[in-house]
């Protein structure tokens, strides 16, 4: 399956967060089924969870959310609105949005959607509604001195030029062939196909330049290690041997350091992208958290909620 777009949601609905940051929510599936959240990571969007979203659908509600800046949810104007806090409020808003007061859910992050989840991880809010949750592809800190998507020896000089490539301010433009071999480069496996590769690249190259680089600079001084030892409940790891943003060394940390921890799952051969490049094995992790750690018979959402702007 192609991962370009994603089916048409049940229902639009717009969370408005601590700050009045507005994110764009979608909820696909049954409303009465269990209940999966799914936080993208840096420059993509809901489209990024295409094909979880297509097979998880059919039994249970998948919720996504485009983080501030990027895909339907508007670009903050100042800087300041970029921050680990703000990622842990917009996570609360969109549960309050769409999950019943004590419902359970499993939440998965992809990268910077991991770091979400490990920013909210001491809030009650969220250990209200968490069964379990999956990070896929995602560290808590010292992203930039662990990157490997410059091939040089580790050190400063790599610390240092990773960061100006990864904070740069020059937009992405148009997506070309050259800049899909760069991508897959720098994000995706060796082996990940063209059509993969492609849809990336369209959502990556899609996200606003001032959302990009707000986010790399919070991303750039990272430091969530005190949430992962928050994140009391099961936990699994996910990540893909050859990735270079977040290299396997931080899954493994991870999953040592996780107090419920349920083990690392290592994906040969895959890299960054990991619910694009290797679906099947995210969605059936999701499924088996699913089946595990939702009890059946957990309240379920209720209309009229006040911080839902429904069809916004």
């Amino acid at each position: 399956m192609s991962p370009r777009a994603t089916a048409s949601p049940h229902r639009e609905l717009t969370a408005v967060s601590a700050d009045g940051a507005r994110i764009h929510v979608e909820v696909h599936g049954a409303e009465g089924a269990p209940a999966v959240v799914l936080a993208h990571g840096w420059t993509c969007s809901t489209r990024f969870w295409a094909a979880q979203i297509a097979e998880l659908a059919r039994d249970h509600r998948v919720i996504a959310y485009d983080q501030r800046g990027h895909g339907a949810s508007p670009v903050p104007a100042a800087y300041t609105a970029y921050s680990t806090r703000a990622l842990a409020d917009d996570l609360e808003a969109v549960a309050a949005a769409t999950l019943a007061p004590g419902e359970k859910a499993v939440f998965a992050g992809h990268s910077m959607g991991g770091m979400t989840l490990m920013a909210a991880a001491g809030r009650p809010a969220f250990r209200a509604h968490a069964a379990a949750v999956l990070l896929c592809s995602t560290g808590p800190a010292d992203l930039v001195a662990e990157s490997t998507v410059l091939p040089l020896r580790p050190g400063r000089a790599r610390t240092w030029l990773t960061g100006k490539v990864l904070g740069a301010r020059a937009p992405l433009g148009p997506v070309t062939p050259l800049s899909k071999k760069l991508l897959k480069y720098g994000t995706m496996g060796p082996g990940s196909a063209p059509e993969r590769v492609d849809a990336c690249a369209r959502i990556v190259h899609a996200c606003p330049r001032r959302a990009r680089v707000g986010w790399s600079k919070v991303l750039a001084e990272l430091d969530l290690r005190r949430g992962v030892r928050e994140l009391t409940v099961p936990t699994a790891v996910l990540v893909g041997t050859a990735d270079r943003l977040t290299p396997a060394v931080h899954a493994r940390a991870l999953a040592d350091a996780l107090p419920a921890g349920l083990g690392l799952t290592e994906l040969t051969g895959q890299g960054h992208m990991t619910p694009i490049e290797a679906p099947e094995a995210v969605t059936a992790r999701l499924r088996e958290l699913a089946a595990t750690y939702i009890t059946p018979g957990d309240p379920r959402p209720r209309a009229g909620d006040t911080q839902v702007k429904e069809g916004a």
